[in-house]
């Protein structure tokens, strides 16, 4: 049994790396795949580092570029390491590019797709994630939904549902595996000057927000209200599209919002931890604050992660500044005890355990 696991972002990285400890207490053969959608694997080589990961053996370098040319590079390289490895199953994750590429490279040449987080729904057709995950959803041969409602969506969809299978979320494996690492060895609250609970954590990088200028100036706004409000610093790592646009459209930020370079992700698990409060756009951001039971405010109009506004932990604003203030104080009151829905930390066992019995 040979595994191919394809990885091309950060997120991914992190989330794929239970399957790949997974594969390797069990002794199944894998090879690793990355193919470099956001950054080169140099730029990522930490994270593998960080998280005690193998080297991929292969690494593409595709780098960023228009979603097609992105998609169609990343297609051909794969498919030429799929034809000459012939691996039993090809494992992809989520809604990226490389997601959509990979399992069409699969597809093509009769190779079993594992779709990893499979289900998820924002019913949003602006966003090209919400495209890549419907096509992968529906080529893929095993469709491993993180919760009861993801696998609903799918056989809502008409996905035949012996493929279908709830296994939890593998976030939450790689959270409990990785805060362990990170308490030993991240100090990142100590040299910010942060003491628990003593700041906001905001986050912003999702195309349809900060390539919009009325939009983005609404949110620097709105976190500026989140800081007065609670006199408390909004601490932002500035993702590098986000600072290229705020320059673009002459958005300045204010003080109260403090901007700091981007951070690993040990380090970011820490300050996600220790907030009083996130603000955020990512999906990934959002899974991880209902896991450690952060309040979380999403500064969109839809989320794929119904289910942790359903718990009481994630609540969705948009970019309207008043809206955001409103949010804020709505989860700023509330309590931090909803039950988790994401899953028990042992998907990325189940997921194995159905890829060899396949």
């Amino acid at each position: 049994m040979k595994v191919c696991i394809v990885l091309g972002t950060r997120p991914e990285i992190v989330k794929m790396a239970p399957l790949v400890r997974a594969c390797q207490r069990r002794s199944v053969e894998f090879i690793l795949i990355h193919t470099g959608q956001h950054y080169s694997y140099e730029m990522d080589r930490i994270f593998f580092q960080d998280l005690e990961l193998p080297d991929p053996q292969y690494n593409l370098n595709v780098g960023s570029g228009t979603h097609g040319k992105q998609t169609g590079a990343i297609l051909m390289a794969i498919e030429k390491v799929l034809f000459d490895e012939r691996p039993d199953a090809v494992l992809v994750q989520g809604d990226t590019n490389t997601v959509l590429a990979g399992a069409l490279a699969a597809v093509k040449l009769n190779i079993p797709i594992g779709h990893v987080e499979a289900g998820l729904r924002s019913y949003d057709r602006h966003m090209p994630e919400e495209i890549n995950r419907v096509l992968a959803d529906h080529i893929s041969d095993m469709l491993f939904a993180p919760t009861e409602v993801s696998r609903q969506n799918l056989f809502k969809e008409g996905i035949e549902p012996t493929k279908l299978h709830v296994v939890g979320n593998t976030v939450v494996d790689a959270l409990l595996q990785n805060m362990e690492i990170s308490n030993r060895r991240s100090k990142a609250l100590n040299e910010l000057g942060l003491r628990p609970r003593g700041y906001l954590l905001g986050t912003l990088h999702r195309q349809e927000n900060v390539d919009d200028p009325a939009r983005l100036r609404g949110l620097v706004d709105g976190l500026v209200s989140c800081a007065k409000e609670f006199q408390l610093p909004v601490i932002l790592p500035l993702h590098p599209r986000t600072r290229k646009n705020l320059s673009n459209f002459a958005i300045v930020i204010p003080d109260e919002v403090r901007v700091i370079d981007p951070v690993g992700y040990l380090d970011f698990l820490q300050l996600e931890a220790n907030a009083a409060l996130l603000l955020t756009d990512s999906g990934g951001v959002q899974e991880e604050a209902c896991i450690l039971h952060v309040p979380c405010v999403t500064l969109r109009d839809s989320t794929e992660r119904p289910e942790t506004v359903m718990v009481g932990g994630n609540i969705l604003v948009g970019a309207d500044p008043k809206r955001i203030l409103d949010g804020a104080r709505e989860m700023f009151g509330r309590g931090r005890d909803w039950t988790c829905p994401l899953g028990d930390g042992n998907a990325a066992e189940r997921i194995l355990d159905i890829i060899l019995s396949h």
